[in-house]
């Protein structure tokens, strides 16, 4: 069954949520004069990533709702009693300098912009619709996507099977028509895949750089070399596997990518990917290792222009 629809999660995956949050919370502790607590700046932004990490897991497993969850990690990370209002007041004047680093990764255009034709696209996220709706208003893609569906108003969390199908019921497809992309191997990867989408893994590195990917998902990788040739996404058209290997050959005329990417350059001087294979790690002969799955084939996945020059589309092979 052809792939008509991509639902995409939002942080760390098209926005870069950990430069953000780093750059901001640098900022923040500077203003409010905390970094005398530490020994270092890394010592804590480290606490806050912590303390972030534990209170969004509660907030996922819909143990507190979307506010007291901000409010506790700043009344951990800080380690003093707050009220409710100081604690909104503290973490406000944290986002002011959060919102200024915000970005879309590089990648990110021009992977919408050759799907635009051929895909139509929503968002599901693990945060709040107010949130998300006004983040994805001011980095200018909001009206790329029909539909943005977040866990605080649906009442479930990704990786739970019914996120994944309250994206796919507001699309009006079946599972096995809708791909979906998120940066977290678990809650997005496995997850997806457990409900019956084709599942992409998008590995922007950091934490989960050294990770498996789970059964049933395609990974996917940054080009940290190229930031502005990172490779589109594998989702059109399934096909039966035929090989674990995608050699990135140099052909004449083409720039070489990232290991597995084959770039070429068109008139304006951009780098257009016309090949790629990107799951896995490059083997010593140059080619990616897709990977496999217990009992299950590895797969390999190439870009084949559409009939229209600007239209490619993706085919997992």
């Amino acid at each position: 069954m052809a792939i008509r629809a991509v639902v995409w999660d939002v942080d760390d995956t098209l926005f870069d949520y950990t430069t953000a949050d780093r750059e901001g919370m640098r900022a923040h502790l500077v203003a409010e004069g905390l970094l005398a607590g530490y020994g270092s700046v890394e010592e804590a932004l480290e606490r806050w990533r912590e303390v972030t990490r534990e209170q969004w897991a509660r907030f996922a497993a819909r143990e507190v709702d979307f506010e007291t969850q901000r409010r506790d990690r700043t009344r951990i990370f800080l380690r003093r009693e707050m009220t409710d209002t100081e604690a909104d007041d503290w973490f406000l004047r944290y986002v002011t300098y959060y919102e200024s680093a915000w970005s879309l990764f590089p990648d990110v255009l021009p992977v919408l912009d050759a799907l635009a034709a051929s895909h139509r696209h929503a968002v599901l996220s693990n945060s709040s619709l107010h949130v998300q709706d006004r983040k994805l208003r001011l980095l200018g893609v909001h009206d790329r996507f029909e539909a943005i569906l977040c866990a605080a108003e649906l009442g479930v969390s990704k990786p739970e099977a019914g996120a994944f199908l309250a994206a796919c019921d507001a699309l009006a497809l079946p599972t096995d028509q809708v791909a979906y992309v998120g940066d977290h191997p678990e809650i997005d990867g496995r997850g997806a895949a457990d409900a019956g989408l084709l599942s992409v893994w998008i590995d922007r590195g950091g934490d989960h750089a050294a990770v498996v990917p789970p059964e049933g998902s395609r990974r996917i990788a940054s080009s940290p070399n190229s930031p502005r040739c990172s490779p589109p996404i594998p989702v059109l058209e399934p096909r039966p596997p035929s090989g674990n290997v995608l050699p990135a050959p140099r052909g004449a005329g083409r720039k070489a990518g990232t290991p597995g990417v084959e770039l070429e350059q068109n008139p304006s001087g951009a780098c257009v990917p016309v090949a790629y294979g990107v799951i896995g790690s490059t083997t010593d002969s140059g080619s990616v290792s897709l990977g496999s799955s217990p009992g299950r084939p590895a797969r390999r996945a190439h870009l084949h222009r559409g009939s229209h020059p600007q239209s490619p589309r993706c085919v997992a092979a």
